[in-house]
């Protein structure tokens, strides 16, 4: 009889230890997400030969999401696949909604989502990028155009290749493939572009302030959080002009950034660019300065978040 009741309470342990196991299976894991979107320094043409050893390597429990980047009016903006964060995801980076094909370059991500880790420990730190060198907030011609208003061709713009990255990303309902529901929660955007617009018309460069507001708006909203922290980059002249001023309308974009972040109680511009150098091309950070702005980003954000500015 004793040996009868024991093995009840065994089983009973048993089938405890199991409801345990699949309740823990289905509560969803919440992952906080990040957004770092822009031009060319947000893109990235750091060299993954230059990174030192404790980022040049998979980092765990941070997830990455880059969408693919096309020009305007081309399809397949926006495609690809969650995986986990490691050099590769700069210049050239490209992705067929299936497989991912690094490159030998690395961006702000990199030390971003390292940062990001240590700053929040204990959480997941999820990551959706979506950059595209030389493109504008204005609606003109260039390398492509971020305004919805956009209406060219087939109407398909970067701002168009953003949402389809945002929805692509968002379908994935088990991001690091787990077999647990995820969940991801909006927590900032980081923005680095200007450089486009301060370099062709006075009139471009004077819309700037207008345009940022509206896109950074329409981000917001398409991730449903009005009041989401953003960082603004301060875009950098190389001075690799004859007159030693590569982008005529700096001082304008420069004004315009400032002027943004002031107004808006959740924005703050990110200043360490000042201090950063390029490679042999005037447009270009070189490798230790896209590991630092990735880092300067983390903590902009981050003091946004944990001071509930």
């Amino acid at each position: 009889m004793n040996n009868f009741f024991f093995l009840l309470l065994l089983l009973a342990a048993c089938q405890q230890t199991e409801t345990v196991k699949v309740q823990e299976k289905q509560t969803p894991e919440r992952w906080m997400l990040f957004y770092l979107g822009g031009q060319s320094n947000m893109d990235g043409y750091g060299y993954n030969k230059d990174l030192p050893e404790d980022l040049n390597q998979t980092i765990d429990d941070v997830y990455i999401f880059e969408g693919n980047q096309v020009s305007d009016n081309t399809p397949d903006g926006g495609l690809g696949i969650w995986s986990p964060l490691k050099p590769g995801y700069g210049a050239d980076f490209r992705s067929d909604g299936n497989q991912n094909f690094y490159s030998e370059r690395f961006g702000p991500e990199l030390s971003f989502g390292r940062r990001m880790k240590a700053l929040f420990p204990g959480q997941k730190i999820a990551i959706i990028k979506y950059a595209r060198g030389g493109s504008s907030i204005a609606d003109t011609e260039s390398y492509g155009t971020w305004t919805p208003e956009f209406d060219e061709g087939q109407g398909l713009n970067q701002y168009d290749a953003y949402l389809t990255t945002l929805r692509t990303a968002f379908a994935k309902s088990d991001i690091n493939e787990d077999g647990r529901e995820d969940v991801l929660v909006p927590f900032g955007i980081a923005w680095m572009q200007g450089e486009s617009d301060a370099v062709q018309t006075p009139a471009i460069a004077m819309a700037y302030e207008a345009n940022l507001k509206q896109l950074i708006d329409l981000m917001r909203a398409s991730l449903r959080e009005d009041d989401l922290p953003v960082a603004i980059g301060k875009i950098k002249d190389s001075g690799m002009d004859e007159d030693g001023l590569l982008m005529d309308h700096l001082a304008i974009v420069h004004q315009a950034q400032a002027n943004f972040c002031e107004k808006d109680a959740k924005a703050t511009l990110v200043k360490s660019t000042e201090n950063y150098s390029f490679l042999s091309d005037p447009w270009h950070y070189t490798s230790p300065d896209y590991i630092d702005l990735g880092q300067q980003f983390a903590e902009a954000l981050a003091a946004l978040i944990k001071n509930g500015k």
